[in-house]
């Protein structure tokens, strides 16, 4: 069993930075990729920022130059950077990571639970 915990969501105010966590633990043999989406209020989730096992990083138009992705492959831990937040940056954010778990041979997408981040005008 995979699972996906993230934290550090909250209220902030315009302008403002947050930085949200996420950790995979359970039986896990190697993590590709991982992610973070969001989804608004009436809206499709949307990919914000991923990086590979490697490092390489892709961000969403929207929040380049502003948020900054980074992982930490010993704990099995993604992260995400979020400065100079917009109001319109409102939303649910969860992390997904494409993972094999032990004595498996296939990768699977494991999603975390999500984590409100809310930014006021």
């Amino acid at each position: 069993q995979v699972q996906l915990v993230e934290s550090g969501g909250g209220l902030v105010q315009a302008g403002g930075s947050l930085r949200l966590s996420c950790a995979a633990s359970g039986s896990i043999f190697s993590i590709n990729g991982m992610g973070w989406y969001r989804q608004a209020p009436g809206k499709q989730r949307e990919l914000v920022a991923s990086i590979t096992s490697a490092g390489s990083t892709n961000y969403a138009d929207s929040v380049k130059g502003r948020f900054t992705i980074s992982r930490d492959n010993a704990k099995n831990t993604v992260y995400v950077q979020m400065n100079s937040l917009k109001p319109e940056d409102t939303a649910v954010y969860y992390c997904k990571a494409v993972i094999r778990q032990t004595g498996w041979s296939s990768l699977y997408d494991y999603w975390g639970q999500g984590t409100q981040v809310t930014v006021s005008s």
